[in-house]
């Protein structure tokens, strides 16, 4: 499927993740309990930044993820980078996290990431509910989707 360069966001928001994004990931993973990780998680949704309307395109979604969330792909200088967001806050903070583990990576690297033992790193896995586990696998099958394009 091929989308028109004005259905892209600009080049610039392709870019290097904030070190406030890198710091929520810390934040989660030294939070003691999953009330404190997931207040931690909407934290890192705020710290992300929203897509205008305009890209909040069918063409975009992601398929399979129970709330709406939205993903583009860019390769820059033979590194791959993503702009995501959502419509839910807990869902924008589990995307802030996967844009911290592949943000700026080769793509080899991106196709080999296992999401579930990165989210046992962070102490989250069993917190989260079945359509949310499916949402986020869905959402890293759509990053490696765009890879093969």
């Amino acid at each position: 499927m091929s989308m028109s360069p004005a259905s892209t966001p600009a080049e610039s928001l392709f870019e290097p993740l904030s070190e406030a994004l890198i710091q929520g990931e810390k934040l989660i993973a030294n939070a003691t309990n999953w009330q404190e990780k997931y207040r931690q998680i909407m934290l890192l949704g705020k710290k992300l930044p929203s897509l205008s309307a305009e890209f909040r395109q069918e063409s975009a979604q992601v398929k399979g993820c129970e709330s709406q969330a939205w993903l583009y792909h860019r390769t820059i200088n033979g590194k791959e980078y993503f702009v995501a967001d959502s419509d839910a806050r807990i869902v924008k903070g589990l995307i802030g996290l996967l844009l911290v583990a592949t943000q700026g990576q080769s793509a080899e690297v991106i196709r080999q990431f296992d999401v579930t033992e990165y989210f046992n790193q962070l102490g989250l896995s069993g917190q989260l509910s079945p359509s949310r586990t499916n949402g986020l696998h869905a959402l890293v099958q759509a990053m490696n989707d765009h890879l093969t394009r």
